[in-house]
């Protein structure tokens, strides 16, 4: 157990630190940092999951890549503020927008990750 959750630490810790860096490249009104790290990240675990089911990566790196590095990499928290915080400064449609391509563009994201594993 304990360690399993040092695979799910060092990855989670890895992937935060990702996710800092990269919202530190863009200041615009919209949100496009989050947007990135969401979609890229569902990529990413599509391709990791497809990985694991083919038997290519262990459970410990399962741990390690997915509940790890992608759940410290991706951002539900943030995406969810950010969408709120549009809504509350009358920005409804580009909040639309946004919550729409986040959560379509990542679904496609997975199913294309898990094609090119």
């Amino acid at each position: 157990m304990i360690r399993n959750i040092l695979f799910v630490a060092l990855g989670g810790a890895v992937g935060s630190v990702c996710r800092y860096l990269i919202s530190r490249m863009a200041d615009t009104s919209f949100p496009w940092t989050t947007l990135c790290v969401n979609v890229l990240g569902s990529l990413l675990i599509g391709i990791l999951i497809g990985l694991v089911n083919k038997g290519v990566l262990s459970p410990e790196m399962k741990l390690l890549l997915v509940t790890g590095f992608c759940g410290g990499f991706t951002t539900f928290s943030t995406f969810a503020n950010e969408s709120f915080s549009m809504m509350k400064a009358g920005d409804v449609l580009l909040s639309a927008i946004y919550v729409g391509a986040s959560v379509t563009i990542g679904i496609l994201a997975v199913w294309m990750g898990t094609k090119l594993s």
